[in-house]
């Protein structure tokens, strides 16, 4: 007797790269790249980055439509390296501001793929709520694919989740004195 062909399911994902490691947003950007590549229209919301030149944001350009990103962000949060001329309030509003074009993005129907570029992150950095995260991952449309990349996932939004990686920390040139390289790390 032959077996039935199965049925194919189509579903967006919710998708977490997450980890104390290199790689997160790296990945996030791949896949990213891939959907834009098979004429899906992208938009990616990157939390916390501020308004440096990254080499993501000019390698996207040429592929506008499909592929956009947004800074929502001012820079880093985490003491050592936040620059101290930015009030935390102003790192909040700009999280805030994020959030609602993350809403927008995910429920606007324009988008097949939605990155939240560090919105865990922001999470941990209190520029942003649990609560607030769990209602977009909730807004998504059945056939939108939904990425979240950060350090510490909550449990909640690992539950929630399709797919979730784990990038782990081996070995850092950081650790050697090496500063971070155009190209690899921005």
């Amino acid at each position: 007797m032959t077996e039935a062909p199965r049925e194919k399911k189509r579903k967006g994902l919710v998708i977490v790269f997450t980890g104390n490691g290199k790689g997160k947003t790296t990945a996030a950007m791949g896949l990213a790249l891939r959907a834009a590549g098979n004429r899906m229209r992208v938009r990616v919301i990157q939390f916390i980055k501020g308004s440096w030149k990254t080499g993501e944001l000019e390698a996207v350009k040429p592929l506008a439509p499909f592929f956009e990103i947004v800074r929502a962000g001012r820079g880093f949060t985490i003491e050592r390296l936040r620059d101290p001329r930015i009030p935390m309030e102003e790192h909040v509003a700009a999280a805030q501001a994020g959030l609602v074009e993350a809403e927008q993005a995910i429920t606007s129907g324009e988008f097949d793929v939605v990155v939240l570029d560090e919105i865990l992150g922001a999470i941990k950095a209190d520029l942003v709520t649990l609560d607030q995260v769990l209602a977009l991952v909730a807004a998504k449309p059945e056939k939108e694919h939904l990425i979240l990349t950060g350090r510490d996932a909550p449990a909640e939004i690992v539950d929630r989740a399709d797919l979730v990686t784990e990038m782990r920390l081996v070995k850092h040139p950081f650790q050697q004195g090496i500063v971070a390289q155009r190209g690899v790390e921005f």
